[in-house]
């Protein structure tokens, strides 16, 4: 059985939670932060249009496998982290703060919409099909970059993934065990 690590936002910390939102086609971590987009997540064009698409943005209560170094665990978001990183996302202004593949800011993608998911039946997302549950942090992103938008019709974008940094406490029986990992690779 692997760790679990639960990341947390605390405010009181310089820790500022998701600080970016990325259009991702391939999984992706990189030191120091979270990127999440090795877990399914459907990305859904809801209006070709007017250039929409909507998806879950941060799951809650789901174990998310990552490694560093040798050292395999999972990390996890309970539903008041997943609740506080979408209002200090927004609180924050940083709606704009979108990547490509955590690569590179996207110019003309902006997050329009943002909610945490209340009721499985009446929410936005089982209006189209996606797989979400309570707790969940969805959104829609409009795009008005070409080069952006020919990439999501053409199925190259498949989800959002989170880029953030996150106070991580271990569940209880693996304390002391974190604590001696944190220090090999600090």
């Amino acid at each position: 059985m692997l760790d679990t690590i639960e990341l947390l936002i605390d405010e009181e910390n310089d820790k500022p939670g998701v600080f970016a939102i990325s259009l991702v086609e391939f999984p992706a971590i990189e030191s120091n932060f979270v990127a999440l987009s090795d877990h399914k997540i459907e990305l859904k064009t809801i209006d070709e249009d007017k250039r929409l698409v909507m998806g879950v943005i941060l799951k809650a209560d789901k174990k998310i496998f990552r490694k560093r170094g040798d050292y395999e665990y999972n990390i996890i978001f309970n539903k008041d982290t997943v609740r506080k990183a979408s209002q200090i996302y927004l609180r924050e202004v940083r709606n704009h703060n979108t990547t490509v593949d955590h690569k590179a800011m996207a110019e003309g993608v902006y997050l329009t919409e943002s909610w945490v998911v209340e009721d499985l039946e009446k929410d936005k997302t089982a209006l189209y099909g996606l797989n979400a549950s309570v707790g969940d942090w969805a959104g829609t992103m409009k795009v008005d970059n070409d080069e952006i938008w020919k990439s999501v019709k053409e199925g190259h974008f498949l989800g959002f993934s989170i880029e953030g940094l996150f106070d991580e406490k271990p569940v209880d029986q693996y304390k002391e065990k974190w604590e001696q990992i944190k220090k090999i690779l600090s």
